[in-house]
């Protein structure tokens, strides 16, 4: 019995396992478990059986071989020629299953970028509800000598350090949801990528730093005076 199965059926070496071939019941028990590379697209079973067992029970044959695409008018020929053959062509359903998951793969595109618009714009509205405060605080430190360079890089290095934590943070959700999709749903092993957590520091410092200086790009050129003037 393949291990997988076995796992999923809680059985072990040494259980029975029953079936009905045709009417004709059969109990065989289990000898040994075994791992299948299903991705092979070899003929494969989760069960099979040693030489001598069910050579007396109704069976079918099925085989697997590669055919050139250029050749495959021959398959309608095959088909035809000999009717009770069922011919499953892989590299159709392959396709279609490659077609089926781009179109996922453009949601979740759009559905990233949606999410990294809106989130873009709640950084702006987080900005602009405390401009009073950062000017007020700009006013304050032009004022105790402070030039428009260091204030600017006093800026960019706020927004760095939000965006990189930010950028972290959606790797490490980004990396949950793959582990558990790959554990819970495909199973299939799941490796961490470097990359993602790489391009998610990188990206998400980049965009919340190029924002946050969109933002509050008139802070530094507003004179101390004027500030303080309006809060008088």
């Amino acid at each position: 019995m393949e291990d997988g199965i076995a796992e999923t059926l809680g059985m072990s070496v040494g259980d029975v396992l029953s079936y009905d071939v045709a009417g004709t019941p059969l109990d065989v028990k289990i000898a040994s478990l075994r791992e299948v590379q299903w991705d092979s697209f070899r003929v494969n079973f989760f069960v099979v059986a040693p030489p001598g067992v069910l050579e007396s029970y109704p069976a079918n044959w099925v085989t697997s071989f590669h055919l050139p695409r250029e050749d495959g008018p021959l398959l309608d020929t095959l088909v035809r020629e000999f009717s009770n053959l069922v011919v499953i062509d892989v590299e159709a359903i392959l396709g279609q299953i490659v077609r089926m998951m781009d179109q996922v793969v453009r949601a979740v595109e759009f559905v990233f970028a949606f999410s990294l618009v809106a989130g873009v714009l709640v950084l702006l509205a987080a900005i602009a509800s405390t401009h009073d405060e950062r000017r007020l605080d700009a006013a304050v430190m032009r004022t105790l000598g402070a030039t428009s360079k260091q204030l600017r890089i006093l800026q960019v290095t706020e927004f760095l350090f939000i965006g990189a934590l930010a950028g972290l943070f959606a790797a490490l959700g980004a990396t949950s949801v793959g582990w558990v999709l790959a554990h819970n749903v495909l199973n299939v092993p799941y490796q961490i990528s470097p990359t993602v957590w790489i391009i998610g520091l990188i990206a998400g410092a980049a965009i919340v730093a190029a924002a946050g200086l969109a933002g509050t790009r008139r802070l530094i050129r507003t004179p101390p005076m004027e500030v303080y003037r309006s809060v008088a």
